[in-house]
């Protein structure tokens, strides 16, 4: 799954463990989801939704995806 996490949060001058904080999870589990190794659940894909105030599908997409 990709990502636009990363460049939302160094837009906003986040490091990895800023925004894990907001979000209540590890620094590992975002740096996971921004390198592509983890995807989030959909649960944790809401909170960012909500955090970032975008639609989920602004901010994750199926790899197959142009």
């Amino acid at each position: 799954m990709k990502s636009k996490l990363r460049v939302l949060r160094a837009e906003r001058g986040w490091s990895q463990a800023d925004l894990a904080e907001r979000l209540a999870v590890s620094r590992q589990a975002i740096n996971a989801i921004e390198t592509g190794k983890y995807t989030p659940s959909l649960q944790l894909a809401f909170k960012v939704a909500r955090l970032f105030a975008m639609p989920i599908e602004a901010i994750f997409s199926d790899e197959d995806e142009p």
